[in-house]
């Protein structure tokens, strides 16, 4: 997922996203805790799109609050 794709959603859409985000990563660290994750190579990449959607959340709250 790429910050342009991101920056065409609505911030509605944008924390769902986040909030599936979220939930992915909880069962991430709870497989890894119980040495069931195959993929660590995942963890590292919903973290990054979490914080790719929280970055364009920003962006869109500061431009909203310029207008």
């Amino acid at each position: 997922m790429d910050a342009k794709e991101l920056r065409e959603k609505t911030p509605d859409q944008l924390r769902e996203e986040l909030t599936r985000l979220k939930k992915e990563a909880f069962n991430l660290r709870f497989q890894q805790a119980t040495g069931a994750l195959e993929n660590t190579a995942r963890m590292r990449a919903v973290r990054r799109d979490a914080a790719r959607v929280k970055t364009v959340l920003n962006e869109k709250a500061a431009q909203a609050a310029a207008e």
